[in-house]
């Protein structure tokens, strides 16, 4: 969950030393009242509510709606029907003003039954965010089809969860959370739901809705308070077998530290129907000063 951590307006992330660099948009002025994640402008360029507000500092955008709005890039992008989106990666590079951005996209590697799509946001003259994905073409498969995990407890026989006073910040509060067990320390099976659409006026497929909630991983099974560590992601990888349903999104979710500064988030992934795939977060690990 990158930028996941108690909204500190006067703090810099001293694993981003350019986070004092770029002008800071006033959070004041972001929409609260449009129930939706982006304002699209036109030309590929987006305007950010309050609800993709990140929870590290107000003047930031949430990874979560980022990927969600850079997913939505690719499946517009020279769509196919006969193809289907098996993995995405993105590549965090550096600080998501909450303020205008723009996407653009492009065919890396065009073919029959593969192809690599490429999304870039841009901030100004500025790429912050890379996401290249693979589109699979598909075919019946239903008489080899398994391996499956087991799904998890359906969402309405489990409790709400609040993580108030745990995470701030618009995106986090957008969601509806609910908790499978109590968990432990890195350990976590929980769902996530949004009413929110990610882009206003804009029809967006069950993958790019899912991706928008995926980041939420390194958030929902915290190893130690964010309030002393802090331990954002800097790329994200998720792998789908299953294009998943509009919905709840659940995750089943360990978090491991190393012993040198560096940690994993790994993640089961399901819809309503079973498992989708699997998402994982590499974490650089500090001590807050």
């Amino acid at each position: 969950m990158t930028s996941a951590q108690p909204a500190r307006p006067d703090r810099a992330d001293p694993a981003r030393p350019d986070r004092a660099d770029p002008a800071r948009p006033d959070p004041a002025l972001l929409d609260s009242t449009t129930p939706a994640y982006y304002l699209a402008l036109g030309d590929g360029r987006y305007r950010p509510t309050l609800h993709a507000q990140g929870a590290w500092n107000p003047w930031e955008q949430h990874m979560g709606p980022v990927a969600g709005l850079l997913a939505h890039a690719i499946d517009r992008h020279a769509p196919r029907e006969d193809m289907q989106l098996a993995r995405i990666t993105y590549e965090i590079l550096g600080v998501i003003p909450a303020s205008e951005v723009e996407v653009r996209c492009e065919t890396v590697r065009p073919g029959r039954t593969i192809e690599l799509v490429e999304a870039t946001l841009h901030a100004g003259s500025k790429a912050v965010v890379r996401a290249t994905a693979w589109r699979l073409v598909t075919q019946d498969t239903s008489e080899v089809a398994g391996g499956f995990h087991a799904g998890l407890p359906h969402h309405d026989e489990v409790e709400v969860r609040s993580y108030e006073g745990v995470w701030g910040g618009g995106f986090i509060g957008s969601l509806s959370f609910r908790s499978v067990d109590g968990g432990e320390p890195g350990r976590g099976r929980v769902w996530i739901s949004t009413d929110l659409d990610l882009v206003s006026g804009e029809e967006t497929s069950g993958v790019a809705r899912m991706l928008g909630l995926v980041d939420t991983a390194n958030g929902v099974a915290v190893r130690q308070h964010p309030g002393e560590w802090m331990f954002p992601n800097v790329d994200l990888t998720v792998h789908l077998f299953r294009t998943p349903t509009l919905g709840w999104l659940g995750f089943d979710t360990e978090v491991t530290f190393g012993e040198t500064g560096l940690g994993l988030t790994s993640s089961d992934l399901y819809d309503e129907h079973g498992p989708v795939g699997r998402a994982e977060q590499i974490l650089t690990v500090r001590r807050l000063p």
